[in-house]
């Protein structure tokens, strides 16, 4: 991937071109951050360079995702015992080449696999292993990525540790997580961590002015590539969020003195619940968002305020008063919370369903 074709992360591409200008370059490197700001498409793009330096005719075999000494690890699921990665490959490559920004989520839909568990194994590292003690094809570099490498499991992680440790001579590993919570403390302190920033609303905007909704857009995906893509082309979710946002707040205010509202909250949840585990976390997002703007609305900074609710006469003047300094925190961690435990496979029926009950006791809370 070229470097010109990454949306924004200019400090981030002249750090990572300088190290390899210079010969400075780790041969373990974490790049920390979410999918759709970029991490997997800076670590092809490095890659390619690295390639480029030594042999520049191999840059078309980086940019096809079919350079012999270019590796990828990546979760998957398992399947007669066997949890390799590059039974997928082609899956992966394909997925990659239509859209390098792809999240995890787009990778468990991809394989129609949303509810099986999808993780990097110890026969994953130990085939890294063996890829690893051959010799290169094209005479230079061999590059590992590992995509997600905050899903390998503890066997898998120890002997990464190991790899990582004495890597073969003319090795780079490129690691990439959304965060380091789930990488041992071993790891991170054999590598070079590359922390990659959300893009600039400025530069989705940019990328997306072609669109009517850019301004909205760039702001709601909250540097999200992938995210914002994807409102483009489900734009009728956006309707059905505003629908969905409205009609849960309603019976939060309706509730305090017709407790029969709650059904309507649980019928509401049960709604949402039939959904896919990525619809319901965008949801979640859009809701957090929206009380933002509420707040902002609420305290005068209408010129933040880049969006407002208006779908079947919802008053927003009038809600955006019920929203302020002394309920936002604890509407945006009840929102969170349920975001957490949905994406750790709880039951999103129950929980959407208390956290759309607990609405109904914030929003009621009287200003400071």
């Amino acid at each position: 991937m070229k470097w010109d074709e990454i949306i924004g992360q200019q400090s981030t591409k002249k750090l990572l071109q300088d190290s390899i200008h210079d010969g400075r370059v780790g041969h373990a490197q974490l790049f920390v951050g979410e999918e759709g700001f970029g991490v997997l498409p800076l670590a092809l793009a490095m890659a390619q360079e690295i390639f480029a330096k030594e042999n520049p005719a191999s840059v078309h075999k980086v940019e096809n995702l079919n350079h012999l000494d270019l590796h990828f690890s990546f979760p998957v699921f398992s399947e007669k015992n066997v949890s390799l990665s590059k039974r997928f490959f082609d899956n992966f490559r394909e997925m990659v080449l239509a859209n390098p920004y792809s999240s995890f989520d787009d990778w468990t839909s991809f394989l129609e696999s949303e509810n099986k568990q999808f993780f990097i194994s110890a026969d994953e590292a130990e085939d890294i292993g063996q890829r690893f003690n051959l010799k290169s094809f094209e005479g230079g570099s061999k590059i590992l990525i590992v995509w997600r490498a905050d899903k390998m499991n503890a066997a898998a992680a120890n002997k990464i540790l190991k790899f990582l440790e004495e890597p073969p001579k003319n090795t780079y590993i490129i690691l990439c997580a959304p965060n380091t919570n789930d990488i041992l403390p071993t790891i991170l302190s054999r590598c070079q961590i590359v922390n990659i920033p959300r893009i600039a609303d400025e530069e989705i905007a940019e990328k997306l002015k072609a669109h009517d909704a850019a301004k909205e857009i760039a702001y709601q995906v909250q540097g999200d590539w992938n995210l914002a893509q994807s409102l483009l082309k489900n734009s009728d979710s956006a309707s059905e969020f505003e629908t969905l946002f409205i009609q849960w707040v309603r019976n939060a205010f309706q509730a305090k003195k017709k407790p029969e509202v709650l059904r309507e909250i649980v019928k509401w949840a049960r709604q949402i619940a039939e959904w896919n585990r990525e619809k319901q976390l965008k949801f979640l997002n859009y809701c957090i968002e929206i009380f933002r703007l509420a707040m902002l609305q609420n305290y005068g900074n209408d010129n933040l305020v880049y969006k407002k609710l208006n779908e079947g006469n919802f008053n927003w003047q009038s809600f955006s008063r019920f929203i302020h300094g002394a309920n936002i925190v604890s509407i945006v961690e009840e929102i969170s919370e349920a975001s957490y435990h949905i994406s750790r496979n709880a039951n999103s029926k129950i929980v959407l369903t208390d956290m759309g009950i607990k609405l109904t006791r914030y929003i009621h809370k009287p200003a400071l």
